[in-house]
């Protein structure tokens, strides 16, 4: 098992032998083989060991004996105490969910902070078939019927090769000390249904039912390279980004067959679910203005297109302001500020790009504020003597729905400035008269 181990390291690349590696201990039989596989490779990393307090003492000594070996192999150790039923209860989510919400979280910032290359999870075969089942059960696309992936972002399996019988039998070999989790006989949990009922049951159909839903599985991870390219070419098609928004053009995607499934996989990044997906579809003949939200995004049915944007936070709603010795700002927009003598030999065509301002710094009133336009605002657009509403602005210049939720203002006192990045106030503008400019820039 030790070469089939290294082996399956080299072939899959799952990381450099000079990577440090942080592995994921529980105690259990799966993770104390692999922390030992890594300790015989000579293997540079950590360990991580997580108490969910769900089974009082016994989690404490899974806890206490994971801390030995880390000691007995001179190796790193990372711990935590969770209160996981607290933490289901409170999102109103299974307690299966919630510890696997709070260890990968937990796991990343400790990836992060001590510098490790990857996380490494004790998953075996055996882990592979009961979650192709579970998954097949709760419904799912052909991403979930290609179970657990070697390699997913920094999360690495370096025992996906190794049945249930493998691991156990090295374990005996080399009289390998574990916690045995009274848990995993518990038909309270989904995946022990799977393994204690189901899984037998089909062996009776089928004695070689394990080796047979390993095979699917490489065949739809084929087939799902296939799907997932021609996705990504129909996506290159239809999709395009404009500053922080992305558009997906109704008249093409109208065109794509199947329609739910392309625009199910386009939608998804930004955590739209099937329902929304089906939803949105109906508005597409319909009149602009409809808006769908994800938990991240929402999306607007304009005209021609679907557009998406980040939903914005509460913080980002908030005013903002410039005094006179800001030189750059990152909230809520990138600027930069530069106050200078209006001696300079001026570039003609930062005078015409909208991303720069150039302002009287004498007719400002410090400090100067950002914010988000309301009904009712007005300004005079550069080259005019008569005041226009914002609105009116917005719809001679074809602004969409986002557009106008994206649009910032910088005021001075009551009075509009600067539609940021779009025009300035003609009452502040540079002239000949002007002394000491006040340059202002989209970065």
């Amino acid at each position: 098992m030790f070469n089939k181990f290294n082996k399956y390291i080299e072939n899959e690349k799952l990381f450099n032998k000079n990577d440090k590696i942080l592995l994921t201990v529980s105690g259990g039989i799966d993770s104390v083989v692999m922390l030992n596989l890594f300790i015989k490779s000579e293997l540079s990393f950590g360990i991580a060991h997580c108490n969910f307090n769900l089974r009082s003492s016994e989690s404490d000594l899974d806890e206490k004996l994971v801390k030995q070996l880390a000691k007995k192999n001179n190796v790193e150790i990372h711990t935590v105490s969770f209160k996981t039923e607290e933490y289901a209860k409170s999102n109103g989510i299974s307690i299966e969910m919630a510890a696997r919400d709070l260890r990968y979280e937990w796991f990343e910032k400790i990836r992060r902070n001590f510098g490790y290359s990857y996380i490494a999870t004790a998953h075996h075969k055996n882990d592979v078939i009961e979650t192709f089942i579970l998954n097949i059960s709760r419904g799912t696309g052909i991403k979930g019927l290609c179970s657990i992936q070697t390699k997913m972002n920094k999360i690495i399996r370096p025992l996906l090769f190794a049945s249930r019988p493998d691991i156990d039998k090295y374990c005996i070999k080399n009289n390998l000390q574990y916690r045995e989790d009274a848990s995993n006989a518990s038909l309270k949990y989904k995946r022990n249904i799977i393994r204690h009922k189901i899984l037998p049951e089909l062996k009776n159909l089928n004695p070689n039912i394990n080796n047979t839903i390993i095979d699917d599985i490489a065949i739809f991870n084929d087939v799902e390279k296939i799907y997932r390219s021609s996705v990504e070419e129909k996506k290159l098609k239809v999709l395009s980004k404009e500053d922080e928004k992305i558009l997906i053009n109704i008249k093409k995607l109208k065109k794509l067959n199947p329609l739910k499934t392309y625009l199910f996989e386009f939608l998804k990044p930004y955590n739209f679910q099937s329902q929304n997906v089906a939803d949105i579809i109906k508005s597409l003949d319909n009149i602009s203005g409809k808006q769908f939200y994800s938990s991240s995004h929402y999306l607007i049915k304009d005209r021609d297109f679907l557009i998406i944007s980040k939903i914005i936070s509460n913080d980002d709603e908030k005013n903002f302001s410039l005094d006179k010795e800001t030189t750059n700002i990152d909230l809520p927009i990138a600027l930069k500020v530069e106050i200078t003598d209006n001696e300079v030999n001026t570039d003609l065509s930062e005078l015409k790009n909208e991303k720069f301002a150039f302002l009287d710094y004498d007719l400002l009133k410090f400090p100067l504020h950002i914010r988000k336009w309301v009904t009712g605002d007005y300004f005079y657009p550069i080259g005019m003597k008569k005041r226009k509403k914002l609105s009116d602005f917005f719809i001679d210049n074809k602004f969409s729905i986002i557009d106008k939720k994206n649009t910032w203002l910088l005021c001075s006192g009551k009075d509009i400035v600067w539609i940021i990045g779009k025009r300035i106030d003609n009452r502040f503008k540079m002239t000949n008269k002007t002394q000491k400019l006040f340059i202002i820039k989209v970065k």
